[in-house]
């Protein structure tokens, strides 16, 4: 009986590890690098405080144009900054796409370069709220362990985050001629963690607020983690609405995480038009420098007022049974029965 309630002992401690596991990963700071590539969704999560992290990218595109008669090959490297500022749920962010585009006009027989950036903006990502800030409200089914890796409708439920930032357009940019030096941008971001291995971001924005060609645009990326937690995969739905560009893309990709701190990904995508066609292509990584510090938390006793907190609360409870004249009863009882034998 002692080694089949060992066993079972075990077992629920596994189950409870298996399943926590991944509430970790969607929390504020993590032990593990916690990334918003490959694609270009951005998590509900902050990178957590004293955390510095570079995500990179270098890309290919071929994009040809029917109707204006035109290819074109883009060389893409992309940065983005995440620093955890003041609390866990506060993140300062920077975003650059430098884009190099060689365009042969085959009708004229011309070509033209155009470099600048086509991403440049900062700002600040605010988590509103974290449906597994509760443990008590998340605690694994110990008895189920279906009811702990499968789908269930309470998952559905997002952590919210809010964006506010501007983007920032530096000279004569070929990319967006006339248009105003800043330009703010606003954005929600959901994160849904469906299954244990399977999460649901999704990205709505607002840009270039204020220009004569304000841009909508949503991101939905489905990303799944194999047993081999190392190894994870993506499919991510883009779409852009905007009088100068309107489009939706495709993209997906796998990921590979090396330590606690350095990540690569590589990912394709395509979208379904020929004004233009776009076919492209990236490799990444992403690397931090941890130096998160987790909040002291104060023994019981020093919280109650320094060392010897918990004694003072004791004998404070001790006075109030005392009587009127600082005569507990128990020494009055004793008082009276003394009389009694005298």
């Amino acid at each position: 009986m002692g080694l089949r309630t060992h066993i079972k002992t075990r077992i629920l401690t596994l189950l409870t590890i298996a399943y926590a596991l991944p509430t970790a990963v969607s929390a504020q700071y993590t032990d593990v690098i916690n990334s918003n590539r490959p694609g270009l969704s951005v998590s509900a999560y902050a990178v957590g405080t004293g955390v510095i992290q570079a995500e990179l990218g270098l890309g290919f595109e071929q994009r040809d144009h029917s109707r204006l008669d035109n290819e074109s090959n883009m060389f893409t490297p992309e940065l983005s900054l995440r620093y955890g500022l003041f609390f866990e749920t506060l993140e300062l962010n920077y975003e650059g796409r430098y884009v190099n585009q060689n365009i042969d006009y085959l009708g004229f027989d011309l070509s033209e370069t155009r470099t600048d950036f086509e991403r440049n903006r900062l700002g600040l990502k605010f988590l509103l709220f974290d449906p597994f800030k509760d443990p008590n409200k998340n605690k694994p089914n110990i008895r189920s362990w279906r009811a702990n890796n499968v789908f269930q409708l309470k998952n559905l439920v997002p952590a919210i985050s809010i964006y506010a930032g501007a983007n920032f357009v530096l000279g004569d940019n070929p990319f967006y001629p006339g248009e105003p030096t800043v330009s703010p941008r606003v954005m929600i971001a959901t994160q849904s963690r469906l299954t244990p291995r399977f999460v649901l971001i999704s990205n709505i924005s607002y840009d270039r607020i204020g220009t004569d060609f304000p841009e909508y645009q949503y991101t939905i990326s489905f990303q799944h983690a194999f047993r081999n937690p190392k190894w994870s995969v993506f499919v991510e739905n883009q779409g852009i609405k905007s009088d100068r560009y309107a489009d939706v893309l495709l993209r997906s990709g796998v990921a590979h995480l090396f330590n606690e701190n350095f990540q690569m990904d590589a990912f394709l995508g395509s979208n379904f038009k020929n004004t233009p066609s776009r076919l492209f292509g990236m490799l990444g990584m992403s690397y931090r420098l941890d130096f998160h510090k987790d909040p002291e938390i104060k023994p019981i006793d020093e919280q109650a007022g320094g060392q010897n907190g918990g004694d003072i609360k004791r004998n404070t409870f001790k006075k109030k049974k005392k009587g009127l004249f600082g005569i507990s009863k128990k020494d009055k009882r004793k008082r009276k029965k003394k009389k009694i034998d005298q």
